[in-house]
């Protein structure tokens, strides 16, 4: 089946409709990461809308390293916003690189997150390591992707931020989103790949949360939402928001196989 969905820009978000005649069955707000736009997202968007999910792309948030917890403040009244209204459920969160620590940073303060989704999806979490070394710009695609054609989407929207894998996210944030205990059921991916993770430490915040999944993409750089595994990434979040449908009992239970 050609996929075929309608894209609508607003002022503060994008929205990516689903095949006309489906039922909606969930809604995906995307928060982008460093140097990334809404533009970004759109082939991960148009994979979900295809499975009649309404995807939401918002502006990835800009973390204030004099301000942290005022700039998360902010990002969540983003959020809050973009989550209003959603046509239906459940509502699942994705973040990516420096959204992600953005998501679970908030979710993860009590009482003040202000926006409730049914599950999360934390993708390419970055760690402590050192920023990327300055290789240009063909250095900085090296670590996000191998994909030809993201490299090309990257390359060509002008308001992608080139060199800003080389900005450290703010400890005090990177903290937070370790640390914090999250209350919908969570999926963790990671390109096994990715300089910027820290395998070790998402394996133990995996393990830290009452439900959790971490699933490592092979051969995936940090863009791991984007890179040529993306048909298999897409793959396996569908699979969670179905099991998230299905009060997190899987849909398919394999019972035999040779392989």
């Amino acid at each position: 089946m050609t996929e075929q969905t309608d894209r609508i820009d607003h002022a503060d978000h994008t929205d990516h409709h689903g095949p006309e005649g489906l039922l909606v069955r969930g809604t995906v707000v995307v928060v982008p990461g460093r140097g990334e736009t809404r533009a970004t997202y759109a082939r991960f968007a148009r994979r979900l809308a295809a499975d009649a999910y309404r995807v939401r792309v918002v502006d990835p948030p800009e973390p204030d390293p004099d301000d942290p917890a005022g700039s998360l403040t902010r990002f969540g009244e983003r959020l809050a916003h973009a989550v209003e209204g959603a046509p239906a459920t459940p509502v699942v969160l994705v973040g990516a690189d420096s959204g992600a620590v953005a998501v679970a940073a908030l979710l993860g303060r009590p009482g003040r997150a202000g926006v409730r989704p049914d599950g999360v999806v934390l993708a390419g979490l970055p760690g402590r390591a050192a920023p990327a070394e300055d290789g240009g710009w063909d250095g900085e695609l090296d670590v996000r992707t191998s994909c030809p054609t993201h490299r090309d989407t990257l390359t060509r929207d002008p308001r992608v931020r080139r060199g800003s894998l080389n900005a450290a996210v703010p400890d005090a944030l990177l903290t937070a989103a370790y640390e914090a205990e999250l209350a919908p059921p969570v999926l963790f991916l990671a390109g096994d790949a990715d300089p910027l993770t820290d395998h070790d430490a998402i394996a133990r915040a995996a393990k830290s949360q009452r439900r959790a999944r971490l699933s490592v993409v092979r051969g995936a750089h940090h863009d791991v939402l984007n890179d040529v595994q993306h048909r298999s990434v897409a793959a396996e979040i569908v699979t969670f928001l179905e099991t998230l449908r299905n009060g997190l009992v899987s849909v398919v239970a394999v019972e035999s196989s040779t392989w």
